[in-house]
């Protein structure tokens, strides 16, 4: 089973604090740094990729700046930071409750919903009352004094832990305004006209019961439609946590098996368990065998890696033994799960049609195992942006106060060896929403997909 993705976003503008809760002991703060460090060193899949010299030097000097923390909230947020440093997005930090009921992402008068374009934060919804004050397309320009990017640069994203650095930016404009209650923010924005507004806005302690504009999209867990009748069927698969969906996937079969060419919409599924997502793919290939990802795990064997500390590099040439030991010493040395492929169980009628998978950088985890699954199968094809490029399995543990902390044991890739984690499941066919899309409510990932299928 694969986590879902859960994201720690703790950001904030330092200023107007609401009440901060502050029960840790300097004692229980540097206890809780040593754990988090301890943790990685010994269990983090990935930390043949850190800066060990860089790692460490961070580790001591935040030993004396965690116990001079003001309150909790500062010292988590000092704990994130560290957990960034890693770029890994299934190894994370979380705050304790009471941290979290003194956070909000809402303003008293306003509420964005913001997302990247072209390198700006731009406002793609807003609460209904506001929609013409800061009409969507609206730029935040500046935020405290700061252009836009360089506030984002400094006070954001060195906050947020992520395998990629797409991801990261766009989680960084989504949350930039994710802070204590009270917290204020003079924020100058650019209107789609070219003129601008001033605003000095304060993070509310409520959440407010205000509608955006443009509604909502409620997403079901399965979405059906024909795109068009008895020929090209949209089927969105919207998240791999919940078991109800096979048998949903399963009451649309009659209908599906019309189906020419098929749509499967991946853009919002941001994992649950691989096995589910296995299991409906089961239907759309014609495969006996389905090919999954390898894994891998840190494999520590404490005599051999004392024996390291005096084998040298020249001694690996044609010795295993020895080459284990000069790994093992390096925190190097690791233990390949046995491989096998999955074999298909369902004997039900198969759907094997020209089939577009559609991605999106919100994909993540499990459907990641879903389209390294889907990998070699020659009717498919996958259009969008890259993925999250995050999976794996966390080992979870408490931290003070009742946070806890996760850090990434398993590393998977294609079965060939082939990495995407921290690079992402590429699309075949690169297409991206513009300004324009969000603006007009356009669909281009859809419609690149209906235009490719129909020529097949």
């Amino acid at each position: 089973m694969k986590n879902s993705i859960l994201l720690l976003l703790l950001i904030m503008s330092f200023s107007g604090y609401g009440q901060l809760p502050d029960k840790l002991s300097k004692a229980e703060k540097v206890y809780g740094l040593s754990r988090f460090w301890q943790e990685v060193n010994y269990n983090f899949v990935y930390l043949n990729k850190v800066d060990r010299k860089a790692w460490e030097e961070e580790y001591i000097k935040l030993i004396p700046e965690v116990q001079e923390t003001k309150n909790d909230y500062e010292y988590y947020r000092l704990l994130a930071k560290l957990s960034a440093f890693l770029k890994d997005g299934h190894t994370n930090i979380y705050p304790y409750k009471e941290i979290w009921e003194q956070m909000n992402d809402e303003f008293t008068t306003h509420k964005l919903l913001l997302t990247g374009i072209d390198g700006k934060a731009i406002i793609i919804g807003i609460n209904q009352s506001k929609k013409d004050e800061l009409p969507l397309g609206t730029e935040v320009a500046n935020v405290n004094g700061l252009l836009t990017k360089d506030y984002l640069e400094k006070y954001v994203t060195p906050y947020i832990s992520s395998s990629t650095d797409d991801v990261r930016r766009e989680l960084a404009v989504r949350s930039m305004f994710n802070a204590p209650i009270g917290s204020q923010f003079d924020v100058e924005f650019k209107l789609p006209n070219g003129s601008i507004k001033k605003l000095n806005l304060t993070i509310s302690d409520t959440k407010m019961k205000e509608e955006f504009f443009p509604p909502a999209e409620k997403k079901e867990l399965l979405e059906f439609k024909w795109i068009t009748k008895d020929d090209m069927a949209y089927v969105g698969l919207n998240s791999f946590t919940d078991p109800a969906i096979n048998g949903l996937f399963e009451n649309i079969l009659p209908e599906l098996y019309k189906a020419k060419k098929i749509i499967i919409d991946l853009r919002e599924n941001g994992g649950g368990n691989s096995d589910i997502g296995k299991d409906i793919l089961e239907y759309l290939t014609k495969d006996s065998l389905l090919y999954g990802s390898r894994s891998q795990s840190r494999l520590h064997i404490p005599t051999l890696k004392a024996w390291g500390q005096w084998t040298g590099e020249a001694d690996t040439l044609n010795n295993a033994e020895a080459k284990r030991t000069y790994l093992a010493y390096r925190d190097d040395l690791y233990h390949q799960f046995p491989y096998t492929a999955d074999t298909v169980k369902s004997t039900k009628k198969r759907i094997v049609v020209p089939t577009a998978l559609l991605i999106s950088m919100n994909t993540a985890s499990a459907a990641e195992d879903f389209l390294i699954y889907a990998d070699n199968q020659k009717h498919m094809i996958k259009i969008g942006e890259p993925t999250f490029g995050s999976t794996g399995q966390p080992y979870h543990f408490e931290m003070p106060g009742g946070g806890f902390a996760r850090v990434c044991t398993k590393k998977d890739t294609y079965v060939n060896g082939k990495e995407f984690v921290g690079i992402g499941v590429l699309p075949d066919l690169e297409v991206k929403k513009t300004l324009i899309d969000f603006l007009e409510n356009n669909d281009p990932v859809l419609e690149a997909a209906v235009k490719y299928l129909e020529k097949w």
